[in-house]
């Protein structure tokens, strides 16, 4: 099985540190329970991040949210959910966002594009040495168990990759994007999903120069994430 070693080459860097960013995605739920969130995108202006949009409202995973693995900031409390493979919840954190796919040969974008061609899936198999990566569907030596990135169903058209179980700690959740929505008020299964014009419109702004990062957590973390983010707004 041939793997395609470039695809996921920013995915896989790992960090202890947030470090300096000025780009900032915020997806605020009411609790872990939540299925829904709301979307604001930021800027750093010197210190500061100022909102560059509106709130856009995006569907979370079926079982709400869990705590995912990422970059460090949060202090958790032990009794909170914790992402695993196949329960269902969209990863809770601080994430990089390293890479926008498609369809189509090009996207208007400055992130790195994957081409999602029919032979491209994602492992979600926690025994196989390629979970949590993208590889070209060998029909003699498949995965037991993948996602095909070229959907019939159009939900990948567009996307982009969150940096979520960088290392492929084995059960630790895979495969998590943003893309195109089922529908107005359909939970994912695990994902962000959101309209097509909104997520076309996140692809185009993000740029890779400006470190662009994921905060996804329920509301009773924002405090938290201003103490991290200063200028975040919480209502």
């Amino acid at each position: 099985m041939k793997q395609i070693t470039k695809l996921f080459s920013l995915l896989f860097l790992s960090t202890s540190f947030l470090g300096a960013n000025e780009q900032l995605i915020l997806v605020l739920s009411q609790d872990f329970n939540d299925t829904h969130g709301q979307l604001t995108r930021y800027e750093r202006t010197n210190k500061t991040y100022l909102p560059v949009s509106k709130p856009i409202t995006v569907n979370l995973g079926r079982s709400g949210l869990a705590w995912g693995l990422g970059l460090e900031g949060f202090t958790t409390q032990s009794h909170e959910p914790h992402k695993r493979e196949g329960d269902g919840k969209a990863p809770a954190g601080i994430f990089k966002i390293t890479e926008a796919f498609g369809y189509a040969p090009a996207l208007h974008t400055k992130m790195p594009y994957i081409q999602a061609k029919p032979s491209l899936i994602c492992v979600d198999d926690v025994t196989a040495s390629s979970y949590n990566t993208f590889i070209e569907h060998n029909s003699s030596h498949p995965p037991k168990s993948f996602e095909w990135m070229h959907r019939q169903d159009d939900l990948y058209k567009i996307g982009l990759i969150v940096a979520h179980n960088v290392e492929r700690e084995r059960g630790a959740g895979s495969c998590i994007f943003f893309h195109i929505q089922k529908a107005d008020n359909a939970p994912t299964a695990g994902c962000s999903a959101m309209k097509e014009r909104d997520l076309k419109d996140i692809i185009s702004w993000l740029d890779p120069t400006k470190k662009p990062k994921l905060v996804q957590i329920p509301r009773s973390y924002c405090t938290q994430a201003q103490e991290l983010f200063p200028g975040l707004i919480c209502h």
